[in-house]
Parts: structure tokens; sequence; C-alpha cells
């Protein structure tokens, strides 16, 4: 190894180790506890017992769950599209399918975007059938001011009025 490859190597390694603190720092901390040293065996625990963090954790998977399934949808609904065996029928069907759900998955972030904008906390939205289900964080109930301006909201981005509103801690 000559001193060209050395000097390399070293800044790599510098550079590694820079990127794990930059990560740490930016996330949450990653601890290692350690076991017994003659078990080999160790835990590994994400610092994670915020009470808030837990609480938001439903709107966090939710709306995790939900993109997942959204594109696992959209994905089937481009195959069927993109397969010369399928019939011209049924993949004009799966056409306006996959124009609806991409539109409605466009439509139910702008509504989570604008519901936090006006001061929500955090907010999931979900549209299918010309029905729109709003689940909104909060400890109270909603007054009828912020239920009509959730109305307001969903009616002028997705032009259904057909809405369900909820509150969730």
């Amino acid at each position: 190894m000559n001193k060209k490859q050395a000097v390399i190597i070293c800044t790599l390694l510098a550079l590694i180790v820079c990127a794990g603190v930059l990560a740490t720092k930016l996330n949450s901390p990653l601890y290692v506890n350690g076991g017994e040293t003659g078990t080999g065996s160790s835990t590994v625990s994400f610092n994670n017992n915020d009470k808030k963090s837990s609480k938001s954790q439903f709107f966090d998977e939710a709306k995790l769950t939900r993109d997942q399934k959204s594109a696992q949808t959209l994905q089937t609904l481009k195959t069927l599209i993109d397969d010369k065996n399928v019939s011209k029928e049924n993949r004009d069907e799966a056409a306006k399918k996959y124009t609806e759900l991409a539109m409605n998955t466009n439509y139910e972030s702008k509504i989570e975007a604008t519901l936090k904008s006006k001061g929500y906390e955090d907010a999931i939205c979900s549209i299918e059938d010309n029905k729109v289900r709003v689940i909104v964080k909060g400890k109270d109930k909603l007054t009828d001011k912020e239920t009509r301006e959730i109305k307001n909201v969903v009616i002028g981005i997705a032009k259904t009025q057909e809405v369900e509103i909820e509150t969730k801690q």
C-alpha cells in the first residue's frame, strides 16, 4: 500500500465517522446495551421513550400503511394496463381506477398539508368511493367552526360533499 492509498483510506474512514455522528445527531440516537460479555448477546434499543412519540405513532403508521397500500394497488393497476393479454375493456377500467387512485392520493396529501398549515397538529385523510374520512389529532372535541373549516378544505380540494371527521389523541 502506497502513501496515496493510505490517505484515501484514512479520508474515507473519517467521512464514515462524520456521517455516523451526523446521523446520530439528526435522528434519535442508537444505544447498544451490551449484555454480559461472556454471552455475546446485546440489545439494540432506539431512544423512543417519549409519550408524545408513541401517541403520534398512530398517525405515522396509518400514513405509512395507506401509502404502501396505495403504491401496491397502483403497481398492480399499472401491470394490468401494460399487459397486452388483458382485454381493452379491462385495461380501460384499470386505467380509470389508476387515474382515480392517483388523484385521490394527491388530494389526500393536499388536504393533510392544508390542515397542518391551518394549525392542526396532525391529520390523516383517506378518500374512498366519493367519501372522505379525516382524522385530526386533538384532545378535545372539534368545535362547529373547526368542523366547518375542515369540511371547507375537503370540499375545496377533493370536490366531495360527504365528509366524516374524527379526532384522535
